[in-house]
C-alpha cells in the first residue's frame, strides 16, 4: 500500500482515513473497538475526529467521539500505531457561535487530550473560521501547543479561500505555523467548496487535502434510492437535498461502473476522490465491519480515464 505524505509534515496516512464522527453515534463503545480493529487490519492508520462529534444524537452532548477513541488507545495501548487528527472552532452547542481565539483553543485542546487520553495530537484543525479572530492570533495560540508537544501539525477546515490564503501569508511573514492540511467537504455529490478557487491554494502551497463526507453521509453507496428511503432516520438531514435530477445521474454512474467491476458503488466514489487532482486521502466513515470492504476494494484498484470522464460529467 503506498502510503500518502500530508503536506510538507512527516505524518503518513494510508490512502483512505477513517472517519471517526460516527463513534458515539450510529456506532456505540462496542461496534466503534471493532471497527478500529479492522480498520488497523486493513492497513488504514489514521483516525479524523472533532470535539464536536457526536453532538448529533440527542443524548449526547460532543466529546464521545474523541472520548471511545481515548478509551481504545488505552485499552489496546497501540498510540503510536494511529495518526490521530481532531479539531477546534465549533460550538458544543447546536447552533453555537464558532471561536477560534487563543484562549478558546488553549482551553479546547485540554479537554480533547483528556478525552483522548493522549498527551499530544498529530494533526488539529481549525474546524469553522469564526469571522472575526486575527489569523495571527490563532495561529500563534498552535504556535504555543506545538512547542509545548501537545499538537504536531496545524490544519485547518471549512475555511473561505480568502481566510486560508490570509492565514498561509501570516505564517510565512510572521514565522508561524504554517496549514499543512486542509479539509473540505468534497464528493462526486459536493465539488463546489473545494475545486476552483481553493483547490488552487492547496496545491500552490503543498497542502495535504483530506475531504470529509466521501460518500456523501451514504448517499453515494446507492443504499438510498429516494427520500422516502431516509425519512426518519438520523441521516435525513444531510441527505435529503441529494434527491435531484444531478443526484440521479450520479447514483446511475456509479452504478454502471460498479456493476462491470462488480465491486461497491462506495468503493467506485472513493476511488474517483482518491484519483482527483490535488487530494491526498478522502475521509470515510462506516458504521459496520462490513463496510470497510468498500475501502478495501478503493485501495486495491484503479478507474480508467474513461470512467473517471464518466463520473465528472454525471456529477458536473
Amino acid at each position: 500500500m503506498e502510503m500518502k505524505i500530508l503536506g510538507s509534515s512527516n505524518l503518513r496516512t494510508a490512502p483512505i482515513i477513517f472517519g471517526g464522527n460516527v463513534f458515539g453515534w450510529t456506532a456505540n463503545k462496542n461496534e466503534s473497538y471493532k471497527l478500529m480493529d479492522e480498520m488497523l487490519d486493513l492497513g488504514i492508520n489514521m483516525i479524523d475526529s472533532a470535539d464536536v462529534y457526536s453532538r448529533w444524537a440527542s443524548e449526547n452532548k460532543g466529546g464521545e467521539s474523541e472520548r471511545i477513541i481515548g478509551e481504545y488507545l488505552n485499552d489496546r495501548k497501540n498510540r503510536e500505531d494511529l495518526i490521530i487528527a481532531t479539531k477546534v472552532g465549533s460550538s458544543m452547542q447546536q447552533g453555537g457561535d464558532k471561536d477560534i481565539s487563543e484562549a478558546h483553543i488553549i482551553e479546547a485542546i485540554e479537554d480533547s487530550l483528556n478525552r483522548l487520553k493522549t498527551d499530544y495530537v498529530d494533526l488539529y484543525f481549525t474546524h469553522w473560521d469564526d469571522n472575526k479572530t486575527p489569523v495571527e492570533e490563532t495561529l500563534g495560540a498552535y504556535e504555543k501547543l506545538i512547542k509545548q508537544g501537545k499538537v504536531r501539525y496545524i490544519g485547518a477546515s471549512n475555511l473561505s479561500p480568502e481566510r486560508l490564503q490570509e492565514s498561509l501569508d501570516a505564517a510565512r511573514t510572521n514565522n508561524l505555523p504554517k496549514y499543512e492540511v486542509y479539509q473540505p467537504e468534497y464528493s462526486l455529490a459536493v465539488r463546489d467548496k473545494y475545486e476552483g478557487k481553493t483547490q488552487q491554494i492547496c496545491m500552490d502551497n503543498n497542502l495535504g487535502v483530506t475531504g470529509y463526507f466521501s460518500l456523501a453521509s451514504g448517499f453515494l453507496t446507492g443504499k438510498y434510492q429516494s427520500k422516502e428511503d431516509i425519512k426518519g432516520t438520523d441521516r435525513e438531514q444531510f441527505l435529503k437535498s441529494y434527491f435531484d435530477e444531478r443526484g440521479k445521474k450520479i447514483l446511475k454512474a456509479l452504478k454502471d461502473i460498479s456493476d462491470h467491476h462488480n465491486i461497491s458503488q462506495a468503493a467506485i466514489a472513493l476511488m474517483w476522490i482518491m484519483q482527483r487532482p490535488g487530494i491526498t486521502a478522502p475521509i470515510a466513515s462506516a458504521s459496520k465491519p462490513e463496510h470497510l470492504q468498500s475501502f478495501k476494494e478503493a485501495m486495491n484498484m484503479e478507474l480508467s480515464t474513461e470512467e473517471m470522464e464518466k463520473l465528472n460529467q454525471a456529477s458536473g
